[in-house]
């Protein structure tokens, strides 16, 4: 029989879990819980030094928790606050940031920024990904499990994707395992279609879209173009099907602004952007900069940056992986600015940093952890943290972007 228990929760950890303690002392993960609250939790996971639970009944709930709007809340692994009004959850979200800065980068008292809230709480993001089930149902992930949900409805695309993708009809049969849409301006859509085999589907669509298939080693153009302009403070930008691109544009030239502020006067100065990207902050800082050198890996970026960027004469690119190219580049920046994935950077990346010895780096971070990790590697480099500011890019989830800044200390 599996064990279970009445826990009270203390506190929100990153990853969407509320915290609490077993009997015996071990920490507890439970997911949409909030914190002061006694539920009666069944194990799910044992580790030695801890558990994870699911929450069978809220047996004391808190003041803050209120009613969720997406009835696939709990079940869908999209979102983890909805069960808190978006006040609170930016609230949750600077003592996460300021927990993992404690604890991970061991700056306990630094003063960690309000974060930026959101313009937008729902129908926010310009681009999504679903899975194809087996019966040719777009959904999404279950909550901590690899099997998938149809969903009904969806509260976090924009309005353009939220109005096509019920419409979309796919055989089960057509060897789609991924379905991604991404609006631009003036509601240009570009669906993506992922496989697993070189072989497109039949494709007829009666709505004009641009669509583009991905095979193993194939990409075809089923219909319109492989990319859609996206606008961030008057600027558009192309974006190809691969590219990454922010999914919140209103709160992505709110970080483009913040960047700005934090690079200052870079009259006769060098910018390092490295994990470059199709370009966001690299079309603002090049400008007004004597030379700007990007750094990206994806060929499909790489690709639009190319077209973003083409107005400029003092820009360079270097396409490949940032820990190949620093230490050929023998480059001293004034300014170095990293938007890494999810994994942070590379120590070697960090070393090669350090040695190039620029005035300021700053920072775009989408996992707390991996920032804090990195902040402590860059102080033993001889840098100081000046300051830390969350941008709440996903509104309703768990994700938090930070933007950091640090300066070198000088003898």
């Amino acid at each position: 029989m599996t064990a279970e228990f009445e826990v009270t929760l203390q506190e929100m950890v990153f990853g969407g879990d509320a915290i609490g303690r077993l009997p015996d002392g071990r920490a507890i993960f439970v997911p949409y819980g909030l914190p002061g609250e006694k539920v009666r939790v069944v194990i799910t996971e044992e580790k030695q030094s801890f558990a994870k639970g699911r929450i069978l009944e809220v047996l004391a709930p808190s003041p803050q928790r209120i009613q969720p709007r997406c009835p696939h809340f709990g079940d869908c692994g999209g979102c983890s606050y909805q069960n808190l009004a978006y006040a609170d959850q930016i609230v949750v979200k600077q003592q996460i940031v300021a927990q993992q800065i404690k604890r991970l980068a061991g700056l306990g008292d630094f003063p960690v920024a309000p974060v930026v809230p959101s313009p937008d709480e729902w129908n926010y993001r310009n681009s999504i990904h679903f899975h194809l089930s087996r019966d040719g149902k777009l959904g999404f992930q279950r909550a901590a499990s690899n099997q998938l949900i149809a969903i009904r409805e969806c509260h976090l695309p924009s309005a353009g994707i939220s109005a096509l993708w019920p419409k979309l009809e796919l055989d089960a049969d057509s060897g789609i395992e991924r379905v991604h849409l991404r609006e631009g301006v003036e509601g240009d859509i570009l669906l993506g279609l992922e496989s697993a085999i070189d072989t497109p589907p039949d494709f007829t669509v009666d709505f004009p879209v641009s669509a583009v298939f991905s095979g193993p080693d194939t990409r075809y153009v089923l219909s319109g173009d492989e990319f859609v302009l996206m606008e961030v403070k008057e600027r558009v930008f192309r974006v190809s099907v691969s590219s990454f691109f922010q999914a919140n544009l209103a709160q992505a030239a709110n970080m483009v602004d913040h960047v700005l502020t934090l690079a200052g006067d870079l009259k006769g100065k060098t910018v390092l952007d490295a994990y470059c990207g199709v370009g966001l902050f690299s079309a603002f800082l090049a400008g007004k900069a004597k030379r700007l050198v990007g750094i990206e890996v994806s060929e499909s970026s790489c690709n639009d940056f190319a077209v973003n960027m083409d107005e400029f004469d003092n820009v360079e690119l270097y396409i490949d992986k940032v820990e190949n190219v620093l230490p050929a580049l023998k480059l001293m920046p004034d300014l170095v600015v990293v938007d890494p994935p999810r994994a942070g950077l590379d120590k070697h990346v960090i070393d090669e940093l350090v040695k190039t010895k620029p005035d300021k780096i700053i920072y775009v971070s989408c996992d707390p952890a991996t920032l804090a990790r990195d902040i402590k590697r860059f102080s033993e480099g001889g840098y100081e943290l000046k300051s830390l500011t969350p941008f709440d890019q996903f509104p309703q989830t768990y994700h938090i972007e930070t933007v950091a800044l640090m300066s070198r200390i000088k003898a």
